[in-house]
Order: C-alpha cells, then structure tokens, then sequence
C-alpha cells in the first residue's frame, strides 16, 4: 500500500453509493470491510436482492457486514455487536459514508482516527435530509452540488471538508441529476481522502443561515394538485422521475385508473385548475392554479410511456382532470 493510501471502511446502500466506492477501490485505497442495508425484496418475484454496494464489494472480495441497526442498546445489539467487532478488526484509518440509511452512534463516529466522512448530495445547509437532489429540483434550485462533511452527531450538521458544484438545468430529472451528482462525489470523496491522507483537508464549520430539511419522497406526495402554479407542477414531475412519479386520476368505464404524467412544458392559458383547455392531435393542455401545462408524456396503468397523440387515442378526457 502506497504512503498516500488509507484503509477506508465503507457505508452504503444504493447505486449513488456504489459509484464513490468503485472510485475509492480505483485510486487505489484498501477497503478492508463494507456495511450496506440487508438484502431486500425486489422485482417482480418479490426475491432478496444485494443492494448495488453489496454485489460491488462482493466483486472485489471485500467483507460485508448488514446489520438492522448499529445501535447497541437497540432491537439488534448482537448485530450492532457484531458490526462493531467487524470494524475493530478492520482497523480502518476512515469510514466513508454514502445513502446508508441507518443512523452512525458516536461509537462508529470515534472508531477511525481520521472519523467518518459523509459525501452528501447538496451544497450544506441548503439541503440536509434525505432526499436533498429531488427538493432541489422541486424548489428550482439553480445549483446543486457535492459536499464531503466530516461526520457528527447531528443531522447532516458536520463541518464541511469540499465542495464541488454543479448547475441544474431546466431538463433536469432526479435520475440525471443523481447521475451526474454521483459521479461528482466519487472525485470529490477521492479527493478528500488524498488531502486526508497528506493531513492537508481542511474543516469549515456550516453556516446557521441557509438551512433545510430535505424530507423523505412519500409515495402520497405523487398525486398532481392542478391548483399549485404551472411552473411548481412541471418542477415536482422532474423531481419525482423515476420516483414516485407524478399522477393523476383518469375516469373510465370500469372506473378512475392513475395515470402518470412524466414531462411537461409551461405555457400560456387560463381556466379553472383542472380544465383540460386543448386535447386534440399532438396537444394537450390543462389549467392549473397560474398558467397551463401542455401534457407531453403520460402512462397509463400496465403501459409504456407514450407522448400525448397516442394517449389521446387512447382514452376519452373528461373536461376536468381535477
């Protein structure tokens, strides 16, 4: 192991977390034991799938530790145990920490000498929580960014260690921006542990101003309120792509069917929220509370995504989707 490389234990669960272990293992850094969420079901089959990290690290050979939880006064403190005896043994320099999902202690904060490093998709405080790249969308961020944090005790409150921005462009998704985001923290947690590693990473306490809470996407928060402003709708259903989606109820013969309306485009008009003021050959366009929204792609209940002439081919509107 060369002098600039660290023994790095890893904390994470989802792809974005993946990406910045894939970069540490590729600059060289021992990774000596992984923590990610236990296997859940998924697909269609409802099987026990390894998150991203897990199958990463098991392509490597690297050690996995999945406790419920870390707490060791908590529902599973032989796991908790455990885990903590896994770390010891890891003897890691620093734990970098990426979508875990679970709550450190203070015991695993203290663990490495260098503590634990959190690679956060917002630029600190704007966004703290979980879900600070789709509030950004949803809030019309300009900019979002990176920001590498130095772990405490608090809620995204550490001290912050780099930062890298990046613009949010008026197309922009949850599933592009994450991608990007994603990519930008494996540089940017690559370069803290190199500075980390020469004792030259440099700690700036967060500002008080400035601050949110960036809570959890609900699946409840999908359904489309045509009384909001047009811009506001267009923002959440970029947001909210891939997840939840953005919805809205579609009568039918056999009853209302949810539909999901994936992209849209601000423009001109007025009526009541709702009101469906044009649905005729590639054009479909509903009122909401300020200005319209010309419908572009939707998806009905066991389709595909399709544009709006062949949706309108598909169905009969009402004169109010609200």
């Amino acid at each position: 192991m060369s002098a600039t490389a660290l023994r790095v234990a890893f904390a994470g669960t989802p792809e974005f977390a993946a990406v910045a272990l894939d970069a540490i293992l590729a600059a060289g850094h021992t990774v000596p034991l992984v923590l990610t969420q236990p296997d859940r079901p998924a697909g269609r089959g409802m099987k026990l799938q390894a998150s991203p990290v897990k199958q990463l690290a098991q392509q490597h050979g690297i050690a996995v530790a999945q406790p419920h939880s870390l707490k060791l006064d908590g529902k599973h403190p032989d796991e908790a145990a455990a885990a903590r005896e896994a770390l010891q043994a890891a003897q890691a320099d620093v734990m970098v920490v990426a979508a875990y999902g679970l709550i450190l202690p203070q015991w695993t904060l203290s663990l490495p000498r260098l503590g634990c490093l959190n690679i956060h998709g917002s630029l600190l405080p704007r966004w703290r929580g979980a879900a600070p790249i789709h509030r950004a969308i949803e809030a019309g961020d300009a900019e979002t960014g990176i920001t590498i944090m130095q772990m405490d005790a608090g809620l995204d409150t550490g001290d912050m260690l780099l930062i890298a921005r990046e613009a949010i462009g008026p197309d922009d998704t949850t599933a592009a921006l994450h991608d990007r985001l994603a990519a930008l923290g494996g540089r940017c947690i690559v370069e803290a542990l190199a500075q980390a590693a020469a004792g030259t990473l440099q700690a700036t306490p967060q500002p008080p101003e400035g601050v949110n809470y960036a809570h959890k996407i609900e699946k409840a928060e999908a359904a489309i309120d045509w009384s909001q402003a047009a811009d506001a709708i267009e923002r959440r259903l970029r947001a909210f792509d891939p997840f939840p989606g953005a919805t809205f109820a579609l009568p039918t013969d056999k009853g209302a069917e949810v539909v999901k309306l994936w992209r849209a485009s601000v423009v001109p008009g007025a009526g009541q929220a709702g009101e469906v003021l044009h649905a005729q050959g590639e054009t479909l366009v509903v009122a909401c509370g300020t200005g319209a929204l010309a419908l572009h792609t939707l998806q009905r209940p066991g389709g595909k995504r399709v544009a709006a002439r062949e949706f309108l081919q598909s169905c009969t509107l009402p004169a109010s989707l609200a």
